[in-house]
């Protein structure tokens, strides 16, 4: 056991996010450990304490050099302690070394109706930042259904309560079979945390519930790169036609692994080499919007071939890559699916969902888009 691995339970407890589509681990949860006993808690400022330990949870995992995005908790309180706040978090993230848009800001608490004008604006901020929103205590905590609509939330994290015990009660499963039709509208994801048992993620999975956490999935010394457990679930039964356009392509929607445009093909290689999930890198400018897209099979095999990390490994990786393929998130996956087929060539390959100023929000696999509109 190295010294890092030694420091590390100390400093921050991770955990993995789990795309139960595909069984891999698409984004990684950490929060910081307790701060030293030393530390006088009645003077400490709430506000400041929660920006502190979600800066330093964010430090713990770049010792760690995963590339996949980081979700990070923050109290709705602190939101309304205004930009001074957010610019101290702003800053902390970044010295990390990683962009916004590698950030899942998760909000969790109560949302005052006095303090819903400020919380808003906040929530507007971070997106306007670059950086992924998600909201969380869904189904428990207070928090008003429009706002959901204002923040325009990348993810909707469930209460962890509400999502276990909705494989044991049927009121508890309605609720949440009603909160994913929602998201699905709302064009984002749930994710269910917590789960303890097999049988807990596989009646998620069920519910239409794609990104689970808990003990079921990963021991509590788990750190990125380790392995995961995920339940096989039945095939389910095909869900109702839609008499609309079917689902959006915001449904399918998975974080993306980015690197700056200017990423050499050992910066990908390593990237890629952190996680055996990983099907594609996005290289991104300055502004997170997409230039090129790395995909793995193609790139591996480029750099597996006769003197091929010599000559490319220290040279810009976009050489190797290809133009992405983006779509705005609010299409009909439908229309991505057949976007994705005009091109023979790359008809398996990601393609990269952007927002309404054109930056990446993540990716779509064609795989999951074939399996979720097939009959």
């Amino acid at each position: 056991m190295s010294a890092v691995e030694v420091l590390l339970p100390a400093r921050a407890v991770f955990h993995p996010v789990v795309d139960l589509g595909t069984g891999t681990v698409v984004a990684v949860e950490t929060h910081a450990g307790a701060p030293a006993a030393s530390r006088p808690p009645a003077r400490v400022d709430p506000a400041a304490e929660d920006v502190r330990r979600a800066v330093e949870a964010a430090r713990a995992t770049a010792d760690l050099g995963t590339p996949l995005p980081l979700q990070i908790g923050l109290r709705a309180e602190t939101l309304t302690h205004g930009d001074a706040f957010l610019a101290e978090l702003h800053h902390g993230l970044g010295e990390t070394g990683r962009r916004p848009q590698e950030f899942i800001i998760c909000v969790a608490g109560g949302f005052p109706p006095a303090q819903r004008p400020s919380v808003a604006g906040a929530l507007s901020g971070l997106r306007r930042a670059g950086y992924l929103v998600g909201m969380a205590g869904l189904g428990a905590g207070h928090a008003p259904l429009d706002l959901l609509v204002d923040g325009a939330s990348y993810l909707l994290k469930l209460d962890p309560e509400l999502a276990r015990r909705a494989s044991s009660e049927p009121r508890r499963s309605a609720l949440v079979r009603s909160l994913v039709e929602l998201a699905h509208r709302l064009g984002t994801h749930v994710l269910a945390p917590g789960l303890a048992t097999q049988d807990q993620v596989v009646h998620l999975r069920e519910l239409g519930v794609r990104l689970v956490q808990g003990p079921a999935l990963a021991p509590p010394e788990w750190r990125p790169g380790m392995p995961v457990t995920v339940p096989v679930a039945a095939r389910e039964e095909p869900a109702a036609t839609d008499p609309g356009l079917g689902p959006r392509v915001s449904e399918f929607t998975l974080p993306a692994v980015t690197l700056p445009h200017s990423a050499t093909a050992d910066d990908v290689l390593t990237a890629l080499n952190a996680e055996t999930g990983i099907t594609s890198v996005v290289l991104v400018d300055e502004r997170q919007r997409p230039r090129a897209m790395v995909d793995r099979t193609r790139f591996l095999l480029r750099l597996s071939g006769a003197y091929g990390h010599a000559l490319h490994a220290h040279r810009p990786a976009a050489r190797l890559a290809d133009q992405p393929r983006p779509v705005p998130r609010t299409v009909p996956a439908v229309a991505a699916l057949r976007a994705a087929g005009r091109e023979d060539e790359r008809v398996y390959d990601d393609l990269v969902v952007v927002d309404e100023v054109g930056r990446c929000l993540g990716i779509v696999r064609v795989a999951d888009l074939i399996r979720g509109l097939s009959p």
